[in-house]
């Protein structure tokens, strides 16, 4: 029986570019701290990665013709949401720069733990690849 990239890697792929567009997300939270008016903006990272593992058809492409590569689009995400603050300043930004770090370094966290996964699934392939 043949399997896919997609068996044998699971969701970490989608995990790791949802993880650098929220990366970018809250990089410019964190670059508009001084911009009034500026609303944060967060990704609700749940709902995405629960959506690709149930192959949500909101994320596939939309294909207009047959020779088409089927994929799944992640710019812009679906998922991309103005964050509630819990204390807006006088000049209407609603960046609140320690929760953005602390996002961020989760984010990261979450990043590095998805290339770990990888790493390991590629070990596994490359060993069974050698028969080892």
């Amino acid at each position: 029986m043949p399997i896919t990239f997609n068996q044998a890697l699971g969701i970490h792929p989608e995990s790791l570019s949802l993880h650098a567009r929220r990366a970018e997300v809250l990089a410019a939270n964190m670059a508009n701290a001084d911009t009034p008016n500026y609303k944060a903006r967060d990704i609700d990272f749940k709902a995405l990665l629960a959506g690709a593992q149930n192959d949500d058809p909101q994320l596939a492409m939309r294909r207009t013709a047959s020779l088409h590569i089927a994929g799944t689009i992640i710019d812009p995400p679906p998922g991309l949401k103005y964050r509630i603050p819990s204390q807006p300043s006088v000049d209407g930004n609603t960046v609140d720069a320690d929760r953005e770090r602390t996002e961020f370094a989760s984010n990261a966290l979450g990043y590095e733990a998805s290339l770990t996964f990888l790493s390991g699934r590629f070990s596994s392939l490359l060993t069974a690849i050698k028969g080892e």
